[in-house]
């Protein structure tokens, strides 16, 4: 979501809040890379724990058995090599609002994929050269401008 609402600001020349001073680290992850993680697992399904007691319950299993996968890139990217690379793809400086960190917030977030050991990752975003990232980001807004999808007021 930052993507969108930060590229939308500095096109508009709004400044952009950026949260515990820009020191901030997340997850970027194309949508193929969900979608191979997703087909990858489909076939695994989980076993119950015949042993399994509501009196004393193991939250990592169930009787009625149920797996959660955290499907992402696990590799973070650096919020403000997020930010200059807006900058370099839209020809143009955001305007940074710094801010404190925000009340329940995390310095960095990222997908463990430990058990998706066999999956690799198809793209990372360090790997989008500069001129393919802005012509997506491009793209999207001028997409949006169009449909009002992607920017709600």
């Amino acid at each position: 979501m930052a993507l969108f609402i930060f590229t939308k600001a500095i096109l508009e020349g709004r400044p952009i809040d950026v949260f515990n001073y820009g020191k901030m680290k997340r997850d970027f992850t194309y949508i193929d890379d969900i979608v191979e993680g997703a087909i990858r697992v489909i076939d695994k399904i989980p076993e119950p724990n015949p042993k399994w007691n509501s009196q004393s319950p193991d939250p990592a299993t169930s009787y009625t058995p149920y797996k959660l996968y955290n499907i992402g890139n696990n590799n973070p990217v650096e919020l403000m090599h997020v930010i200059e690379i807006l900058e370099n793809c839209l020809g143009k400086k955001a305007q940074k609002n710094l801010l404190p960190m925000q009340s329940g917030d995390a310095p960095a977030t990222y997908a463990d994929v430990d058990d998706l050991i066999h999956y690799k990752i198809l793209f990372t975003f360090y790997d989008l050269p500069v001129d393919l990232l802005k012509i997506v980001v491009q793209g999207l807004f001028q997409c949006s401008i169009q449909v009002k999808l992607w920017f709600p007021p």
